[in-house]
């Protein structure tokens, strides 16, 4: 069992959420002191998570999520998100993890690699980095700060499931995402499907990518 150090919130605001589709929530976004890894990630609390909350964990991307790029599928996940957790129940952690844990520069680093024709994990490879360097001791800190040891996941990665589990937090389902793709981001869904275990339908990307 792993002995996480405490953290504790810091602050509660409550802010309304306007989606650019009209769709609308009230959430409460939760600070923190004592993560561990020292980056400033977010709780955004929606309705009203029962004794088993529905949890995202997302992981921050600039170009999708605010630019809305279409070579990857983080802003519709989390437009997704934070709607079924509202009806739910639950929490979505918006974590600072841009690049899956390389940051904005390396990532935008490797987008050039992957027109090349490397895929997204080859990329990350070519550029001496980690597949995937993303950490969830900070978000099992920020569910322990908020009274939740057991959830149900919404997530397509078998990975973040995984790391809650050896850092306490029972994950009593894993709920798999929408599946938003296009043109743009096929091969790097084929990819996560590929590298990562992640639960999309490999068949269906199969034909995208071979086109």
């Amino acid at each position: 069992m792993p002995d996480l150090p405490a953290a504790t919130p810091r602050a509660r605001v409550r802010v309304p959420l306007h989606f650019s589709d009209g769709y609308r929530a009230d959430a409460e976004i939760v600070t923190f002191h004592g993560l561990t890894d020292g980056r400033e990630h977010l709780a955004v609390v929606l309705g009203d998570p029962g004794p088993v909350p529905l949890v995202r964990l997302h992981s921050e991307c600039l170009t999708g999520d605010v630019f809305g790029s279409a070579r990857c599928d983080c802003g519709p996940q989390l437009r997704e998100a934070v709607e079924r957790v509202a009806e739910r129940g639950g929490v979505l952690l918006y974590l600072r993890q841009e690049g899956r844990g390389i940051g904005l520069y390396n990532k935008l680093d490797a987008y050039a690699l992957q027109d090349g024709g490397l895929d997204t994990y080859e990329a990350n490879a070519a550029l001496g980095l980690p597949e995937d360097a993303r950490d969830y001791t900070a978000a099992a800190q920020m569910l322990t700060a908020l009274g939740i040891a057991e959830l149900d996941l919404l997530s397509n990665n078998p990975d973040k499931a995984d790391q809650l589990h050896s850092l306490d937090i029972t994950v009593r389902n894993r709920i798999p995402t929408g599946v938003f793709t296009t043109t743009h981001n096929a091969h790097y869904l084929r990819a996560k499907a590929l590298h990562t275990r992640h639960t999309l339908p490999l068949a269906d990307l199969e034909g995208l990518t071979a086109g």
